[in-house]
């Protein structure tokens, strides 16, 4: 069975790299902890404010168990 898992995280300036170390590390503790087989796929995009910052990130993977 194909499942889908939504991840986000706030981006804050002069932290973003921190952030998306941050969000590697949730997504393997994941698929770790899960016992996830096979990633199907992995995808990122970013939110941004009216004033067109980005301001943070979607990371959706789909996997099966």
């Amino acid at each position: 069975m194909i499942k889908v898992k939504t991840f986000t995280q706030t981006l804050k300036i002069f932290e973003t790299m921190n952030e998306l170390k941050d969000l590697d590390e949730r997504v393997g503790n994941f698929i770790k902890q899960n016992n996830i087989k096979k990633v199907i796929t992995i995808s990122d995009t970013t939110t941004s404010s009216e004033g067109g910052a980005t301001m943070g990130i979607i990371r959706v993977m789909a996997y099966e168990e």
